[in-house]
């Protein structure tokens, strides 16, 4: 075993290869949260609010037969879970997951298990309890994406894969770039879309309770890859 395998470079290493797993779990969770809001909870995004506020602009001219009350809830949702997370994780933090940011991430998938649970007793959503379910699951996505910032990963934000698809094709050697960090920008991707065919596939076999478990699942994998590579020696 080489030196550089267990000295400070190698534990940093690892730390930083547990942290890009953790952001590409809670990058599939994502994807799979937001295909059961818009298959199971009638055509919202509770993470991608790009997609929302597009929404919002179909319904305010009544084309697309879409909602508009359950996209303004999830863009508020995803604004307040922003909000609070940012004023619990703070600013200043060193590169990496201060324990108040994992804490808000434990805090997340807690209200994951509580929506759960309540929704496979409840079985059909009552509009009321529909608009609190699309609420609660955009303020802990909004709370996801502020939570891992410390983290300082630009590539992957775990919500949208947007800036990263055009990051991958600016910097590719076709763009004219030397194709660096391609690997972690499309493992993004993937990651979302294989997160979104999960979720998507849940809700048709088995319904809206049992998908959000699947999420759920990986929102805990990511958020226990993450604490874990935050309690590794970095130096």
């Amino acid at each position: 075993m080489s030196a550089s395998s267990t000295g400070p470079a190698g534990a940093a290493t690892s730390a930083a290869r547990r942290f890009t797993l953790g952001l590409l779990l809670l990058t599939a969770a994502t994807g799979a949260v937001d295909a059961v809001s818009y298959l199971a909870l009638d055509r919202v995004f509770t993470g991608n609010m790009t997609g929302n506020v597009l929404f919002l602009g179909f319904a305010a001219v009544g084309v697309g037969g879409v909602p508009f009350l359950n996209n303004a809830v999830a863009l508020v949702g995803f604004v307040v879970g922003s909000i609070v997370s940012g004023r619990i994780v703070g600013r200043g933090h060193p590169t990496g997951l201060p324990r108040r940011a994992a804490g808000q991430l434990i805090g997340g998938g807690a209200v994951l298990v509580l929506l759960t649970v309540v929704w496979a007793v409840l079985g059909e959503l009552p509009e009321p309890a529909l608009l609190v379910v699309t609420f609660l699951l955009a303020a802990v996505m909004g709370g996801q994406v502020t939570a891992v910032k410390p983290i300082g990963n630009s590539d992957i934000t775990t919500i949208v894969v947007t800036n990263t698809v055009a990051n991958l094709a600016r910097d590719s050697r076709l763009g004219g770039g030397r194709g660096e960090r391609w690997v972690p920008r499309l493992l993004a991707v993937v990651a979302m879309g294989v997160g979104a065919a999960i979720g998507a596939a849940a809700v048709g076999w088995m319904g809206g309770p049992t998908a959000l478990a699947s999420a759920l699942v990986l929102f805990l994998a990511g958020t226990a890859t993450l604490v874990l590579a935050a309690r590794e020696p970095r130096n």
